[in-house]
Parts: C-alpha cells; sequence; structure tokens
C-alpha cells in the first residue's frame, strides 16, 4: 500500500509538473526572445535619434562618436545617404536579432545582437524551472512518504488488532491516528475487544462455578453408590437408590441454575419454603463425609422457619459452608437458625483456628483462600445469596461465623413441644 500511494501521488505531480513546466518554457522562451526583440529594436531607434540630433547639428558622424552608444556584443550599421556606411562592433556570425530604424535625414540604422545571447537566458531560464521542478518532485516524494506512512501504519496496527482479537488476546489498545475514518474501525475494534473480553470473563467464570458447584453433588453421588456396592441388603440397597436418585435430582437443579445464572445472574426463582427441610437434607448428604473424617455435624435453633428464595441455591450455599468447614475448619460443626427482624438466619460455626486476619475483609472474594483450594467457593455462595435478595456475611473470625439471610414469611403454627430450640 505505501509504494502504491508513493507512486500515484509522484504520478500526479510528474503529471501537473509536464503541463504546466512545458507550458511556461514555451511562454517564457518567447517572452526572452520578444523581449530581446524590443531592446534591438529600442536600440536601433536611440542610435538614429543621435544620427539625426549630429546630422542636424555639425553634419559630421562617425564610427568614434557612435562607438560609445552601442551596447557591449552589438553591431550597428548607419547608411547616410551620399556617404559611406558605418559599422560599429564586430559582425556578429551565426543567427541573430535584427532591428532597423529610419532617421529623418534619411540615414538606416540597423542593429544585430546574436541569439545565443537569448539562447543562454532561455537555458538560464529552463535550468530555474528544472531545478524547482525537482524540488518539487522531491517534496512530493517525501510528502508522499509521509502521508503513506501515516494511513498504512495505523491500517497495519488494526489488522493487528483484528488478528489479536482472533487468536484470543482481547485486550484493547484505545490508540487513535488523527484520521476519523480510521478512528471510527479502531473504536469498533475496541468496542468489541471489550464485549469478547467480558465473555470470555463470563465464560471462564462459569466454568469454574460450574466445576466447583457440581463436585459436592457428584461427590456425595458417589458415595452413595459405593454404599450400594458394598451392601446386599436389599432394603439398603433402595434407601441409597432413593437418596442418590434425589441428589441427582439437586445436581440437576445445579446445573439448570448455572446456566440461568450464566444468561442473568439477576434471574431468580424465589418461593417460599420450609428451612428446615433443606437443613436436613444437607445434614444427611454431609455426615458420611464429616463420620469420615471424625468429626460431626449438628444442627440447633428456631424450627419451622418459612424463608423466602430458592431451595436448590440455598442448599448450595449451606454446602459450601459446610464443605468449608470440613476442608478448613476443625471440631463440630453446627448449622443453627434465628430470627432477625423479617429475617431468617443460617449461622455456620465450627471450632477451628478461624480466618486469618488478612483475609477476613477479602474472604468473598474470588481466588482468595487460605490453602491451596479455587478460592471460589464463598464467593459463587454470595453470588446465589444474592440472586434472590439474601445476603451472606461473615459475622465472626474466630471461632468463625458464617451467617446466612433470608427473607422470612409468617411461621407456621408449632406444636407446644417445639417451642424451644432443640439440638438435632
Amino acid at each position: 500500500m505505501r509504494r502504491r500511494l508513493i507512486q500515484s501521488t509522484l504520478a500526479v505531480v510528474l503529471v501537473v509538473i509536464a503541463v504546466f513546466g512545458v507550458s511556461l518554457v514555451i511562454v517564457e522562451t518567447r517572452t526572452i526572445t520578444n523581449s530581446a526583440r524590443e531592446r534591438v529594436g529600442s536600440e536601433a531607434q536611440r542610435l538614429a535619434s543621435i544620427v539625426d540630433s549630429r546630422l542636424i547639428g555639425d553634419g559630421t558622424v562617425s564610427a568614434e562618436v557612435l562607438r560609445g552608444q552601442v551596447t557591449q556584443d552589438r553591431y550597428a550599421r548607419i547608411r547616410i545617404p551620399g556617404q559611406q556606411a558605418i559599422e560599429v562592433g564586430a559582425r556578429p556570425s551565426g543567427e541573430v536579432i535584427r532591428a532597423t530604424a529610419k532617421g529623418e535625414e534619411g540615414e538606416t540604422v540597423t542593429v544585430e545582437e546574436p541569439r545565443s545571447r537569448v539562447t543562454r537566458e532561455v537555458g538560464r531560464t529552463l535550468l530555474i524551472i528544472g531545478l524547482v521542478a525537482l524540488l518539487a518532485v522531491v517534496a512530493a516524494v517525501l510528502l508522499a512518504i509521509r502521508q503513506a506512512n501515516r494511513l498504512a501504519s495505523p491500517l497495519t496496527d488494526l489488522a493487528e488488532t483484528a488478528e489479536r482479537l482472533g487468536s484470543g488476546d482481547p485486550r484493547p489498545r484505545h490508540k487513535r491516528y488523527g484520521v476519523p475514518e480510521l478512528d471510527r474501525v479502531a473504536d469498533v475494534l475496541d468496542s468489541s475487544a471489550e464485549r469478547i473480553a467480558r465473555m470470555l470473563t463470563a465464560e471462564r467464570r462459569l466454568a469454574a462455578d460450574a466445576s466447583h458447584q457440581l463436585r459436592t453433588p457428584l461427590t456425595a453421588l458417589s458415595m452413595r453408590l459405593e454404599e450400594i456396592t458394598l451392601t446386599d441388603e436389599l432394603d439398603t440397597v433402595k434407601e441409597e437408590a432413593n437418596v442418590a436418585l434425589t441428589q441427582v435430582e439437586r445436581l440437576t437443579d445445579v446445573v439448570e441454575r448455572l446456566l440461568t445464572n450464566s444468561r442473568d445472574p439477576r434471574t431468580g426463582s424465589a418461593v417460599s419454603f420450609d428451612l428446615d427441610e433443606v437443613i436436613q437434607q444437607q445434614l444427611a448428604e454431609w455426615r458420611p463425609a464429616y463420620r469420615s473424617a471424625g468429626r460431626a455435624i449438628v444442627s440447633s435453633g428456631k424450627r419451622h422457619l418459612q424463608a423466602v428464595g430458592t431451595p436448590g441455591a440455598v442448599a448450595q450455599v449451606l454446602a459450601a459452608l459446610i464443605e468449608n468447614s470440613l476442608m478448613h475448619g476443625g471440631g463440630t460443626v453446627a448449622l443453627r437458625t434465628r430470627v432477625t427482624g423479617n429475617q431468617a438466619v443460617v449461622e455456620v460455626t465450627d471450632e477451628g483456628p478461624g480466618v486469618p486476619a488478612d483475609l477476613g475483609a477479602r474472604i468473598f472474594e474470588r481466588t482468595i483462600s487460605g490453602r491451596n483450594s479455587t478460592g471460589i467457593g464463598l464467593a459463587v455462595a454470595r453470588d446465589l445469596a444474592e440472586a434472590d435478595g439474601g445476603r451472606l456475611e461473615m459475622l465472626q473470625t474466630k471461632p468463625p461465623v458464617f451467617g446466612l439471610f433470608l427473607s422470612r414469611t409468617q411461621p407456621l403454627k408449632k406444636p407446644p413441644h417445639e417451642q424451644e430450640p432443640t439440638v438435632r
């Protein structure tokens, strides 16, 4: 492209120089020739006037008298009736410019000038025109190179940006070139890069969330299947199979929830549900894992709370907190329910060392983890809680206490023997 721009610009300049240069040469040549003829004619008229004045005066005209009146490099011949012709200067050879004038006393004055003098003037003029044309060509080449670089370099940059987008590097360059059309293309590419970056971030986040949230149901399902393979009792097989089917349904709900959140994180399907059922479900699923680790998981607090939210999402939040306590905590894990205002609160605590002080304020940020874990579990849990209008907070660092706050409806009427909180 650079070469084409330079060639096209140079071609235009050469055409302009050819058209105007030839015209200028012709005009200047004619002007110089006419000017020389006028000079010679004026000289002849001037000499005729001098000869007239001499003849009217003393009547003597000689070459010595007229020699000082003739311009150098010119030849003059004066013919006076009845006298011998008078010649002043050396007669030029070759082509000459000649002019003749007649005086009042009948004399004839002829002045000649070599055409070579005119040719030299024309040559000097042509040389000047040629130098100007050469300077114009050089300036045109430099301008064409500058303009070609100004146009070609941005196109090269834009091509590199497009190639980077195609290779999976969506970083916008935010570089502008002062050319409205090119800047418009750069704006579009930068906007596309930002959209692609957001899409890639969302895809990576979905993949990370899916791998994290599907891991727990799959682990629980594999444990149930292992229980089935290790027993020969038909009743136990049926019981474990029913539990496995329930976990498959929860797994399906997790997948649907992930896909829904990937399309619109604000989309929720909040309903009124019994919080006890979700807690009991989590206790049943996690007891085998805690039993294998030599630990216990219990629940206590206010019963028969009706919360507003998505049961599957609440179950995932509690599962993330319980798993977090299993991996990073110690001792018995307790789930306690209580009421504050118009909210139902589920607190999850353990007897471990707690959360380090430097991580307390950042515990819900992605990739933040006190050990070699993914660091996204609590972040995903917070997003799930907020999707249905709830919130997840860290109420205490040592011992660690996490609180899941959910809106609640009017509680169901409780039997007398269930009025006080009990340990289940």
